[in-house]
C-alpha cells in the first residue's frame, strides 16, 4: 500500500527527472530516490542520457557514499563498474532502505546491466514505483522483485509519473511526441529577435539533438533566417519542416544549407514518420497547432520587449519549472 509519506519522496525523484525530459530519448527521464525509515533521503538519482547509468544506480551510489563515506565509488561512471562495486562493497547496508523511483526498475541487460537484478543483490526492502514500464525489453521488474520478498508498491503519483513517461510512451505506440517550444520576454514578447540567455539556447539546443524533426513557421523563417541547430551542443541537427503555403523560398537562409538534413515545406502538418517533433514560433505558428499539440516548454527571461504579447492556449498545467541562467524553464500539460 502507498503510504502518505511516499508522496514527497516521489516528488523529488520527479524534480529530478524532469531536469532531464527529451534529453534521455529514446530513453525515458526517470528520477529516482533512496530513503531510511525515516524518510531521511540518502541519495537522489536521474537518468542523464542514453547509455548513461539509470535514475536507481545513481541514488543507490549516493546513498552508499551517505553511509559509507567511501568516495571512491564517484570515480566511476560506467554503469557496469558501479554496479559491480555495489555488489562487492554493500555488506546489507541498503536491507533498511526504500527505493521510490518514477518508472519501474528496468529487467534486462541493454546499454547497462538491469536495475531489478542490482536491488535484489542489495537487498533493498521496499520499492515504490510511479509508472509501470509497458515495454516488451525491459518490463517485469516488479514482479521479479516480489519473488524475492521486496515489497514492492505500484501508482504512487502515478498521473505525474505517467506524464513525465509521455515521450517514452509515445515512442511504444508509434506515434510522434509534439511539444512548442518558445521563448518569452517578461511581459510575454516572443518575436524580435533573442530573447533568452545563452543557458536557455545551450538548452535547446540539445533538445534539437534528441528530436527527428523541427516545425517552424514560414513568416519565422523569412524574418529570422535561422540555421535552427544543435552547434552549441556540436549535436546533430533535426530535419526541418517550414509550415507554410509558399513553395518558393530564398536558399540562402542557413537552415538550407546545414549538412544531412532534409528540409521540407508544407501545408500539412505530417509527422507520423517522426518520433521526436519540436515546433517553434510565434502566434500564427502556436494558433494552427493548438489542436494537435499538448506539451509546451516555455523559456521566459526577466527583460521586457518591445512588441505584442503571445497569447497562451487556455488550460495549461504547471508540471516542472526551473531556474537556467538568468530565465526560468517551465513545462507545460494541456488536456485534450
Amino acid at each position: 500500500m502507498v503510504r502518505a509519506c511516499d508522496t514527497p519522496l516521489m516528488q523529488k525523484a520527479l524534480k529530478a527527472a524532469w531536469a532531464y525530459q527529451i534529453l534521455t530519448f529514446p530513453n525515458p527521464a526517470v528520477g529516482a530516490v533512496v530513503s531510511d525509515d525515516a524518510g531521511t533521503i540518502l541519495g537522489i538519482g536521474a537518468h542523464v542520457r542514453a547509455g548513461s547509468p539509470h535514475a536507481e544506480v545513481i541514488a543507490l551510489k549516493e546513498a552508499y557514499v551517505a553511509l559509507t563515506h567511501d568516495h571512491a565509488i564517484n570515480a566511476l561512471e560506467d554503469s557496469q563498474e558501479i554496479h559491480d562495486y555495489l555488489i562487492l562493497h554493500h555488506r546489507l547496508l541498503f536491507h533498511p532502505l526504500t527505493l521510490h523511483v518514477t518508472l519501474e526498475p528496468c529487467h534486462h541487460y541493454g546499454k547497462t546491466p538491469p536495475c531489478s537484478h542490482l536491488i535484489q543483490t542489495l537487498g533493498i526492502k521496499r520499492v515504490v514505483i510511479g509508472s509501470y514500464d509497458e515495454s516488451t525489453q525491459a518490463k517485469g521488474g516488479g514482479a521479479y522483485l516480489r519473488t524475492y520478498g521486496v515489497e514492492v508498491e505500484y501508482g504512487c503519483e502515478k498521473e505525474a509519473c505517467d506524464r513525465l513517461l509521455a515521450p517514452f510512451t509515445c515512442q511504444l505506440h508509434r506515434r510522434p511526441f509534439l511539444f512548442f517550444k518558445v521563448a518569452l520576454s517578461a511581459n510575454g514578447v516572443a518575436t524580435g529577435g533573442t530573447i533568452s540567455s545563452l543557458e536557455s539556447r545551450t538548452r535547446v539546443h540539445a533538445l534539437r539533438d534528441r528530436c527527428d524533426l523541427l516545425v517552424i513557421g514560414g513568416n519565422t523563417v523569412r524574418v529570422d533566417r535561422p540555421i535552427l541547430d544543435a552547434r552549441l551542443v556540436q549535436g546533430k541537427a533535426p530535419d526541418i519542416l517550414i509550415y507554410s503555403h509558399h513553395k518558393t523560398w530564398d536558399h540562402s537562409i542557413p537552415l538550407f544549407s546545414v549538412a544531412n538534413r532534409h528540409v521540407s515545406i508544407s501545408e500539412e502538418l505530417a509527422l507520423d514518420a517522426y518520433r521526436m517533433v519540436m515546433i517553434e514560433g510565434a502566434q500564427g505558428m502556436l494558433d494552427a497547432v493548438q489542436q494537435s499539440v499538448q506539451w509546451y516548454l516555455i523559456f521566459r527571461s526577466p527583460h521586457t520587449k518591445e512588441g505584442k504579447a503571445l497569447i497562451l492556449p487556455q488550460g495549461l498545467e504547471l508540471c516542472y519549472c526551473e531556474t537556467i541562467g538568468e530565465d526560468t524553464l517551465s513545462w507545460y500539460y494541456k488536456r485534450a
